[in-house]
């Protein structure tokens, strides 16, 4: 009988990228996979494979939205619980594992009240909400940066890094070319979310270049789509005549592989792909980030010197673009900056966190 994983996990890309590149290493492996999400979770499930079943399941959370909603979150979690307990009865898992995100809530509780062996992934080194409240009685928690500080006593830990998509991994060889003349593809993104405050900081970051670096500038920026109209004004007004923006790309690796720096938020994701893929990076982190985790993502790349830090708060579009410049006008700095990056890559992380869940299965 074949093997049957159910992942749970939803919220954003963040939780939602390690989920896809799990699930690609377990079909690879014959076993039969489920993803188990919200309708927001799913939004993100569009670069899973066909091969992976589709869960939609209720759920909701008490930290968002009005009074009313907060108020109905108890009622919808325990609705999506019941939901996903009755199907996990008919199609029993044999293993269950939570990526994080309030609409893994449901599928982690329904695992946990039948006894269904469970794994937890964190990409952070800090516990999320979710993940944090389904720890304790997991088979084991894998850890994508490091050990995180809030991991309850007596539960089993193991490194195993954070799982990236088969999209990146396939660009993971490709050479770091550091731009001594010629265009410089500068790639600005924030996350699956996008980022505002890049909107408003890059452009005006990039007129403080000198006017020959300036010239050969091509951006390609990640940003909401209300943004997209005075974001291209913004960057005419800055003369950047090279301008490609869009609500989202469905091929961010490719873009990422073909970037000679990134300006980027700084989500476990993002910090594994840029790391797996090799390329150099400015990172602001998040500042209301849960723990300001974020800033612990970034501190991990700009200790191995793959990125420069800089934090949010004072941050001026003058500052950043003093930042941009010095790098871009580094080419060596540049070309370190890359080996450096993929010195640190975890490339088999999928498969790490895929002997974890086979332990599980079979314990």
């Amino acid at each position: 009988m074949t093997r049957h994983a159910v992942l749970a996990a939803g919220g954003t890309g963040g939780h939602m990228f390690p989920a896809q590149a799990l699930a690609e290493e377990l079909l690879r492996r014959g076993w039969r996979v489920t993803l188990a999400s919200d309708a927001r979770g799913m939004r993100y499930a569009g670069g899973f494979p066909a091969a992976v079943a589709r869960r939609e399941i209720a759920s909701a959370t008490n930290a968002q939205g009005g009074l009313t909603t907060r108020l109905a979150a108890p009622v919808t979690l325990l609705r999506g619980v019941m939901q996903a307990r009755a199907w996990m009865k008919r199609d029993r898992p044999g293993v269950v594992i939570g990526f994080g995100g309030y609409p893994a809530a449901p599928g982690m509780a329904a695992a946990a009240m039948l006894g269904i062996p469970r794994v937890i992934h964190e990409q952070n080194n800090v516990l999320g909400r979710a993940n944090r409240l389904f720890v304790r009685g997991v088979h084991a928690l894998a850890c994508g940066i490091g050990v995180p500080g809030n991991a309850p006593e007596g539960v089993r830990t193991v490194e195993t890094g954070n799982p990236v998509r088969d999209a990146a991994l396939a660009v993971a060889g490709r050479g770091y070319e550091a731009p001594e003349s010629g265009p410089v593809n500068l790639l600005v993104f924030g996350g699956s979310q996008g980022a505002s405050v890049l909107s408003d900081l890059l452009p005006p970051a990039l007129s403080f270049l000198p006017d020959a670096l300036r010239a050969r500038i091509r951006v390609t920026q990640q940003a909401r789509d209300g943004e997209i109209g005075a974001l291209t004004d913004n960057y005419d007004a800055a003369d950047i005549a090279h301008v490609e923006a869009a609500p989202f790309f469905d091929d961010m690796p490719e873009r990422i592989a073909g970037a000679h720096l990134v300006v980027a938020r700084a989500g476990a994701s993002t910090c594994a792909e840029l790391a797996v893929i090799g390329r150099p990076s400015i990172l602001i982190p998040l500042p209301t980030a849960m723990s300001d985790h974020q800033s612990a993502n970034a501190a991990w790349l700009a200790a191995a010197g793959a990125a420069i830090a800089v934090p949010q708060g004072g941050l001026t579009p003058e500052a950043l673009g003093r930042v941009i410049g010095e790098v871009l006008g580094d080419p060596a700095r540049l070309a370190a900056m890359a080996e450096a990056a993929a010195g640190i890559a975890r490339a088999d992380a999928a498969e790490r966190l895929a002997d974890l869940v086979e332990e599980a299965a079979s314990a």
